[in-house]
């Protein structure tokens, strides 16, 4: 009977080993999403700080602003998986969610890339705005024939939009998409350097939407030339964290006050702060890596407080300015306004 109990013990050992071995073995169409790395955006990234600034005096702050991140891991195996679904810190999600089945992984890569480029260029227009250095459109030219013909020359700035201000290209379309084909609009320009406004009437587009015939541009003067140097990192969700380092580096107002705080959010040139995706991974991170303060987008608020993690106060912003004024308040000790709405 030993020797029949001792044999039969072997047999569930081997079967187990078995079964075991071949979740190992066998891949599953799931990718694993784990917490991923930080980084400090007022600090360094490989012996280079994460953000230069040229052209102007910068200061130095005593703690950190930590932009987060979400690992993935590709071609997991059916245990890998199983251990993902039961582990809190982790996400397993069909691989076609990460990686489009129309798309190589280098196409998804490429465009990730260009997503975090970007995020830059978005952060540096919004903190520099902020700054007091606004976003200028100009007229680059103006079509023949077309509604602003005898109008708006070339070297025109255009301001506003039937009263409303014009800050950026993408705003100035806005204004003029907004009003049916064949409103008389209100503009108002700057020509060598005198204030002006005109009337002119919108016809319709190729694509059958109102315009008015001219080629914009847009730039936005300022002493600075801003870089960043990081690599091997995509998607636009460090925008937010962007555009505050260079905020906390152009002005003499530590912003952190001595604390570590980490964040996420898309940011675009007006600096409205967008939802992204793994806010759960990303806050685990910003735990591990030692953040008191996690800024969360407000359309993430709901899933941030879902899975809110022991000694991470979570902060709602909307905007930049919602942010600037969030840790204002944390550094009074005083309470900003919350994901749960307090």
């Amino acid at each position: 009977m030993r020797r029949r109990g001792a044999t039969l013990l072997v047999g569930v050992v081997v079967l187990v080993a078995l079964v075991l071995g071949s979740f190992v073995g066998i891949s599953v169409p799931y990718v694993e999403e784990g917490p991923g790395p930080t980084w400090n955006t007022l600090g360094s990234a490989s012996g280079k700080q994460l953000i230069s600034i040229s052209g102007g005096a910068t200061s130095n702050s005593t703690g950190q602003l930590r932009m987060v991140t979400v690992g993935v891991e590709d071609q997991i195996s059916l245990w890998q998986a199983i251990r993902g679904w039961l582990d809190p810190s982790d996400a397993v999600v069909p691989r076609e969610v990460i990686y489009p089945p129309d798309q190589t992984t280098q196409q998804v890569d490429q465009e990730n890339q260009q997503e975090f480029t970007d995020s830059q260029n978005s952060a540096v227009t919004a903190a520099l705005r902020k700054l007091g250095f606004p976003v200028q459109v100009g007229v680059q030219s103006v079509v023949g024939g077309e509604p602003a013909d005898g109008h708006l020359r070339a070297g025109d700035l255009i301001t506003s939009v039937n009263g409303q201000q014009v800050t950026s290209v993408e705003k100035l379309t806005s204004l003029i998409k907004a009003k049916p084909v064949g409103t008389a609009l209100n503009i108002g320009y700057t020509r060598d350097g005198a204030a002006a406004t005109t009337t002119i009437t919108s016809d319709k587009a190729s694509d059958d939407t109102p315009q008015i015939g001219i080629h914009v541009s847009q730039k936005q003067p300022s002493p600075f030339t801003i870089k960043f140097s990081l690599d091997d990192v995509g998607g636009p969700s460090a925008g937010l964290m962007f555009s505050l380092g260079i905020v906390d580096k152009l002005t003499p107002t530590d912003l952190t006050g001595g604390m570590t705080i980490a964040g996420t959010g898309t940011i675009d040139d007006e600096g409205n702060v967008g939802p992204i995706g793994g806010i759960a991974q990303k806050m685990r991170g910003a735990k591990r890596d030692g953040a008191t303060v996690f800024l969360s987008p407000a359309d993430n608020c709901p899933e941030a407080a879902a899975n809110a993690v022991p000694g991470l106060e979570l902060v709602k912003v909307s905007t930049l300015s919602d942010a600037l004024t969030a840790l204002g308040k944390l550094r009074d000790h005083q309470t900003p306004t919350g994901c749960g709405g307090s």
